[in-house]
């Protein structure tokens, strides 16, 4: 019943804050963080990885405390991203389910995502997250991890999950 209700909740909060493509749980999860840590491998591409050096400089730069990445939050970006190549199209769609996957995997009590298509460079996606009011403050939220995936589709058009998670 318990599990019911808080999948009703947490479905609730999302339709309210799309804009900021978040949603948070006050359950406590029972995996430890380290398990995931050390079964789960990530090949960081050289955008990837720049993009959330920009992400944590940009934290630095306005006294926020940098992000550290997780294999597993890239896997499951990684795979965001390649649903969206197969449909050919952007979308938050199932957040709800990546959410709530990280939440019990991780332990984390907050998750964001913030999507983007078709940006030639990681500068170009994270300026245009710094320019819209709910990706940006997804950027400056109140995040301890995240990770990141650059994939290309067949046509050579990049999409980018960056999902942020509070442990």
């Amino acid at each position: 019943m318990k599990a019911k209700l808080l999948k009703v909740l947490l479905l609730i909060a999302i339709v309210f804050t799309m804009n900021s493509c978040s949603t948070n749980s006050t359950e406590t999860p029972v995996v430890a963080v380290t398990s995931a840590l050390k079964t789960v491998n990530y090949d960081y591409s050289t955008n990837e990885l720049d993009a959330m050096n920009l992400i944590n400089d940009y934290r630095a730069s306005i006294g926020l405390k940098t992000l550290s990445k997780i294999n597993y939050i890239s896997v499951k970006s990684e795979e965001h991203d390649n649903d969206m190549i197969a449909v050919n199209t952007i979308s938050h769609d199932g957040f709800v389910t990546r959410s709530e996957d990280i939440m019990k995997v991780l332990g984390a009590s907050n998750v964001g995502e913030n999507v983007a298509f078709n940006y030639s460079t990681s500068q170009a996606a994270f300026t245009a997250w710094l320019n819209s009011p709910g990706h940006k403050a997804n950027i400056e939220g109140d995040y301890t991890n995240f990770g990141m995936s650059i994939r290309l589709d067949a046509a050579g058009r990049k999409y980018y999950t960056n999902i942020f998670v509070k442990i």
